[in-house]
């Protein structure tokens, strides 16, 4: 029964949380997209009281019990984010907002974001701990205590390794992609270096002028009738 009131509870959410969305932004209902947003917590609270109903008919604590306190937990503190999120990205598509912005990607900024997201996991196994240990009492601590114990120790790894994975991005930051470099200027382009042609450099190699070449000298054809023709 638990298994399947919490597969109810993550269906319920996406549900109303759609549901929600749609009001608020395709029939323009603010405040009844209000009321079907705020209805959400009331599932968890659902699921609690179910969870501590079962115990308290004699269930014997089960890995069930220790997922619902898991779901829960997680649910405080990733579900509010989760709502803000989508509720910024349909008011972009349905009504007119503007882009929401990106989270980091690189540098000291991406391992910010990488730490916040550490800190709900921490509230998130908070939670899960603190409902994992009323079970445990509520069950007066007995031997079948063992599943819930269990599922303390899972809460504590998962809150670990995200932790590891964060502290990756603060000792090793992502690198941004390096920018490409400025064009170089483009090359004037010069005037061909023909001797005496036209745009050929005035001055020649040794820096005496260049002059254009004279034409040879032709032989003067004496007349027949000239004094200088006789024989």
């Amino acid at each position: 029964m638990i298994v399947g009131l919490i597969v109810a509870c993550e269906v319920g959410f996406w549900v109303l949380l759609a549901a929600g969305l749609a009001t608020r932004y395709l029939l323009g209902w603010r405040r009844t997209s209000v009321a079907v947003l705020l209805a959400e917590p009331l599932l968890e609270v659902v699921l609690f009281a179910a969870t501590a109903v079962d115990l308290k008919n004699g269930a014997e604590p089960g890995w069930e019990h220790g997922l619902a306190a898991l779901y829960i937990g997680f649910t405080v503190a990733y579900g509010h984010a989760t709502v803000r999120g989508l509720d910024a990205h349909a008011a972009h598509r349905l009504g007119g907002a503007p882009r929401p912005p990106k989270p980091p990607r690189h540098g000291m900024a991406r391992a910010r974001h990488e730490g916040r997201l550490w800190l709900r996991t921490l509230l998130a196994s908070a939670v899960a701990l603190a409902l994992l240990q009323a079970a445990i009492w509520y069950a007066c601590d007995g031997a079948g205590t063992a599943p819930l114990r269990s599922w303390q120790v899972t809460a504590l790894r998962i809150l670990a390794i995200h932790g590891l994975i964060a502290l990756t991005y603060l000792v090793f930051p992502k690198k941004a992609p390096k920018a490409s470099g400025a064009p170089k200027p483009p090359k004037e382009p010069g005037a061909p270096q023909v001797p005496g042609g036209l745009g050929a450099d005035p001055a020649g190699e040794d820096g005496a002028p260049v002059s254009a070449p004279r034409p040879a000298p032709t032989a003067r054809r004496r007349s027949p009738c000239s004094p200088s023709g006789r024989g």
